[in-house]
């Protein structure tokens, strides 16, 4: 008799929040996933940046100084989504060595930057 496969797990794929640790997920092509916390993170992206973006340096000192508070607000997006994910990690009693070999930095540095 033949089995039903097991359902496989779905996650985000730009922070890897799996379906039951996000409020929406929303699928694209080809099996793909963005939860809406990372959608939120883009769109302050994609605010910072006018439309008719043609580089920073075409750009006057009021308008860079206007699209400050946007990039900062993104940037602020995604610094939450990232202590969201440390934040799960160490609930999960992952040791501070192996999330900053993740990072790339020394587990002292994960630390003292996520704590």
């Amino acid at each position: 008799m033949l089995g039903l496969a097991p359902k496989k797990s779905l996650a985000c794929g730009f922070c890897g929040k799996s379906e039951t640790n996000v409020d929406r997920l929303l699928g694209g092509r080809r099996g793909n996933y963005i939860c809406d916390a990372c959608v939120s993170v883009c769109n302050r992206v994609l605010t910072a940046a006018p439309v008719d973006f043609k580089g920073w340096s075409a750009m006057s000192d009021e308008a860079l100084l206007g699209a400050l508070p946007s990039a900062e607000a993104a940037v602020d997006g995604a610094r939450h989504v990232l202590q969201a994910q440390i934040d799960e990690l160490r609930a999960r009693n992952v040791s501070w060595q192996a999330i900053g070999t993740a990072l790339g930095i020394s587990r002292q540095s994960a630390w003292e930057r996520f704590s």
